[in-house]
């Protein structure tokens, strides 16, 4: 009885009271979700991954560019330039989620050149920004990736990192979704009139929300502690099946325990006289 109710568990509506061919309909619509997030998987690994630490060993690999260098070959070269700005404003805006580092910029030579560039915190160079510092920029493919200011350095948002944890680990998201959608889509594809535990709640539930928090988690952390982005892609994996698991049993747990309560009383009372 008590395995009935576990394998029962989180059918609100039951599976057999719904249209089989709603349910087939239901199973094609997952399997086509599952493609487009395997798809986003795909072009994360092939494309977004490798080309963020390819634009990072290009500019770690840049050298200054000659002096009177032309733009076309600061273009052809990616060498690094260096300008020279004035500050007319230096400000940090709380959006409600996060603290936006700004400062805007003025070419020396030209008053109506502004420029703004921003800041992931507020050390060591922004908090010591002030309107009318003279500072000087570093720039890398159009972009200013470096501000100083008295041999006070400071990367900018637009500069590369070597960060690539958190992409990885939206990968390897993208992946779990695809093979979620897949599974249930295919098993109300097979069966549409007893599909479960292949429902949503609560173990799709458990399953999407334990994914995304895992996921977006184990690839903040691997930045903190300075992890190989790599090791992302078996990290994010076991911890997701290890919460499953410590969730699985929990819900078992339950309706076992649900199931004793529920057991009939002259069951209990017969056990007791037979005492």
């Amino acid at each position: 009885m008590a395995e009935r109710a576990w394998a029962t568990a989180g059918k609100k509506n039951s599976p057999n009271r719904k249209s089989p061919g709603r349910e087939r309909l239901t199973g094609v619509a997952l399997i086509v979700l599952s493609l487009m997030w395997a798809v986003l998987s795909y072009l994360a690994f092939t494309v977004w991954v490798p080309g963020q630490q390819e634009r990072y060993e290009h500019y770690r690999a840049a050298e200054p560019c000659p002096a009177q260098a032309t733009p076309q070959e600061v273009a052809a070269k990616h060498c690094l330039t260096t300008w020279h700005f004035t500050v007319t404003k230096a400000e940090s805006t709380f959006t409600g989620k996060v603290t936006v580092y700004e400062a805007t910029l003025k070419d020396k030579g030209d008053d109506s050149w502004q420029r703004v560039v921003r800041f992931s915190d507020s050390g060591p160079l922004f908090d010591n920004l002030h309107r009318g510092d003279d500072v000087t920029a570093t720039g890398w493919l159009r972009d200013i990736v470096v501000l100083s200011k008295d041999g006070v350095r400071q990367n900018t948002s637009d500069a590369p990192r070597d960060e690539h944890q958190v992409n990885a680990a939206l990968g390897v998201l993208v992946a779990l979704l695809a093979a979620q959608s897949l599974v249930f889509g295919a098993v109300r594809l097979a069966r549409p009139t007893a599909y479960a535990p292949f429902v949503w709640e609560p173990y799709g539930r458990w399953l999407t929300f334990a994914s995304i928090c895992v996921g977006v988690g184990v690839g903040a952390a691997s930045v903190w502690l300075g992890i190989p982005w790599w090791a992302v892609l078996v990290t994010v994996p076991l911890v997701v099946c290890a919460v499953m698991v410590r969730l699985l049993r929990r819900q078992r747990l339950a309706a076992v325990s649900s199931a004793k309560l529920r057991r009939p009383r002259w069951h209990q009372d017969s056990r007791v006289s037979s005492r």
